[in-house]
């Protein structure tokens, strides 16, 4: 069984524990995801299921989007309302303040990855050493913020909520913590929710409690659920080739570009989904321009 299930994660449930879960209810042995969602954490999250899980190091690096609630005047050893209180302050703000400071988190900006993170550090991940109480040294890492907006904001009970557009390895509650530092207040996440993943939208996502329901009631309406693998690379353009070159590509050959009919210009490197004329996806191809071919990258045909 091939194919992408889009979850609409539940709270409280790791990424890994919805794997398992969807891995038992479809009744295929290869699964996984496309990117971890921590615990608390719901929304979109797109499973891998057969082949499909050959995708995992070829996705599109397309943003993600969030909804995420904060309070001010909190701060916890986590960065989020899971972790260890380690301050309280009863200052806020107004709306005008928070907004004030959004401008500096938008677009290419430096991000110091939290203790409470799956970021390695010497071949150890931060949260392990976290953990253990030991605090070390990190290195900030580039991240693009491409749209931040406070939707909401109380400042009774100082509590908002902010949407969030940004690209691949972004902490929401590093964003949240900094603002909380930069009006002296503290702030803490308290809910995150991702409303897109790859290109998924959260409307497209089944919850998991339906996808259990299906697996016992309703099996065929549970694989129908099931999109095809080139679903998740809609980001790519197409290319279309004749048997003959089909043949070839699916024997591990490249492709001479001077050969394929109709195909548009290309950018050096660019990732193209390869299809048969009159028939469906085979797999992915990269443009080598210095070569003049596409090159065999990963095959994906059932």
């Amino acid at each position: 069984m091939n194919g992408i299930l889009l979850i609409d994660k539940p709270q409280d449930h790791t990424s890994f524990d919805v794997v398992a879960i969807v891995r038992g209810c479809v009744r295929e042995r290869k699964a996984g995801h496309t990117g971890t969602l921590d615990p608390m954490a719901t929304g979109v999250l797109p499973i891998l299921l057969g082949s499909a899980t050959k995708a995992q190091s070829l996705l599109p690096d397309t943003d993600k989007e969030y909804e995420a609630a904060f309070q001010l005047g909190l701060t916890t050893d986590t960065l989020d309302i899971t972790g260890e209180v380690l301050t309280r302050s009863d200052a806020g703000a107004s709306r005008e303040q928070i907004e004030g400071l959004l401008p500096q988190f938008r677009g290419d900006i430096m991000q110091l990855p939290p203790m409470y993170s799956a970021v390695s550090k010497d071949g150890v991940r931060l949260y392990e050493l976290a953990r253990k109480g030991i605090e070390t040294e990190r290195e900030a890492r580039p991240v693009h913020i491409g749209m931040l907006e406070l939707t909401s904001f109380d400042e009774q009970s100082r509590c908002g909520t902010l949407k969030i557009s940004c690209s691949k390895g972004t902490y929401i509650r590093s964003i949240c913590d900094d603002i909380g530092k930069l009006l002296g207040c503290g702030c803490v996440m308290t809910a995150l929710r991702r409303t897109k993943a790859c290109g998924f939208d959260i409307s497209e996502a089944t919850p998991l409690s339906e996808i259990r329901r299906l697996a016992d009631d309703d099996r065929d309406a549970l694989l129908s659920l099931i999109r095809p693998v080139e679903s998740i690379f809609s980001e790519y353009r197409a290319v279309q080739i004749s048997a003959k070159q089909a043949f070839r590509f699916k024997n591990g050959g490249s492709l001479d570009i001077d050969r394929i009919k109709g195909l548009p210009e290309l950018a050096g490197g660019e990732m193209l989904r390869i299809r048969e004329y009159g028939g469906s996806f085979i797999g992915l191809a990269s443009a080598d321009l210095t070569n003049g071919e596409l090159k065999f990258r990963k095959l994906f045909e059932s």
